[in-house]
């Protein structure tokens, strides 16, 4: 008997895209002082460009949760795992705390937070999830023009989540060569991105 529903593509364990899609080759194994905790909104999880993946694999020790509102004392438990303290990869707004790098707790004791999603869906994000509000800020200022060619910015600072929380790491431990590692993955993840033809689309043939 012949079966009408469609074969699945096979799928990456480790990267959970299409085997032809595959990103593990630019994994880039970084073992940080700093922790690292990613929330991803439910419709990155799909997204083809997305880079939020690469990031929690390439930094050792890591965790990405997908959700939009999370169970509260899940999360508590996630920001304070190995009783670091979390700041929240967030520009500043109203009642909000900044986190001031230079009172920061050591590099080894703290987990920064990645919200990755759009602005307009992170905002939601904080909103459903009070401890989220809550934490410190830490906000990037004066960033280089991003490299995320692959997806429409409105402006030249906004930066892909792999960017923003390499940076935020970097600031984080006060040490940017230590997560040089992580742009060097994101630059081979995006030539890819920028020259995948998916299967059984034929290529344009260049006069």
């Amino acid at each position: 008997m012949t079966s009408n529903q469609p074969s699945r593509r096979a799928a990456c364990a480790s990267c959970l895209r299409a085997q032809s899609a595959c990103i593990c080759a630019w994994v880039r194994p970084v073992a940080l002082s700093a922790n690292l905790l990613v929330l991803q909104h439910p419709l990155e999880v799909a997204n083809a460009k997305n880079s939020a993946r690469l990031l929690h694999l390439c930094v050792a020790g890591s965790r990405l949760a997908v959700g939009e509102a999370f169970e509260p004392d899940a999360l508590d438990a996630m920001l304070h795992a190995e009783g670091r303290t979390p700041v929240l990869l967030y520009p500043e707004t109203p009642g909000s705390v900044v986190a001031d790098a230079a009172r920061l707790a050591p590099a080894s004791q703290l987990l920064v937070v990645v919200l990755d999603a759009t602005w307009r869906k992170s905002r939601k994000m904080l909103y459903l999830n009070p401890a989220l509000q809550a934490l410190p800020r830490l906000a990037l200022s004066d960033m280089p023009s991003s490299g995320y060619r692959i997806r429409k910015a409105h402006a030249a600072d906004q930066l892909s989540s792999m960017e923003a929380g390499a940076h935020a790491l970097g600031q984080a431990m006060g040490d940017m060569t230590a997560v040089a590692p992580l742009f060097e993955a994101f630059d081979g993840f995006v030539q890819q991105q920028a020259a995948f033809v998916p299967p059984g689309v034929a290529r344009t043939r260049q006069a």
